[in-house]
């Protein structure tokens, strides 16, 4: 019985392809934190916006100055998203060159490392509004005990 030689071109593909797909895995995972936090950002924002009436003046202020942090968390949390996205887009590209790599005989792996680069520095640039975004919260928000007293 003679051996089928695509067999071992597919097994060689799929084993290229595991690599990046556990990066595709992690990518997600971050995504899926900071889709949470953006959410979470946006239903504070909401209350804040449906308790305004009910402020007065000092606390009217404050919550108008909440609002602005809000608005810059958003805001750098939207850039993670589209930065971790372009990255996981870019590793998929990564995928599908090394299969067609390996089927259609094309050397591509200047290609494929290009887009692995690029997808890395859209992952780096992710996790750096991520950071910034964490940097925000924790540095702009006060607890103040005294409110339960």
């Amino acid at each position: 019985m003679v051996a089928d030689p695509s067999a071992g071109i597919m097994s060689h593909a799929i084993q290229l392809a595991i690599a990046p797909v556990f990066l595709l895995t992690g990518i997600a995972g971050l995504l899926a934190v900071i889709a949470n936090r953006l959410g979470r950002i946006i239903d504070r924002a909401r209350s804040l916006e449906q308790l305004r009436l009910s402020m007065d003046a000092d606390e009217r202020a404050a919550a108008h100055a909440e609002l602005g942090t809000l608005e810059r968390r958003r805001h750098v949390c939207s850039w993670s998203i589209n930065f971790c996205t372009t990255g996981a887009l870019l590793v998929c590209l990564v995928i599908i060159s090394l299969f067609v790599d390996e089927f259609v005989g094309l050397n591509l792996t200047l290609l494929t490392g290009t887009l692995f680069v690029v997808s890395m520095i859209g992952v780096i640039g992710g996790l750096t509004c991520f950071l910034r975004e964490v940097y925000l919260a924790t540095h702009t928000t006060a607890i103040n005990a005294k409110r339960f007293e």
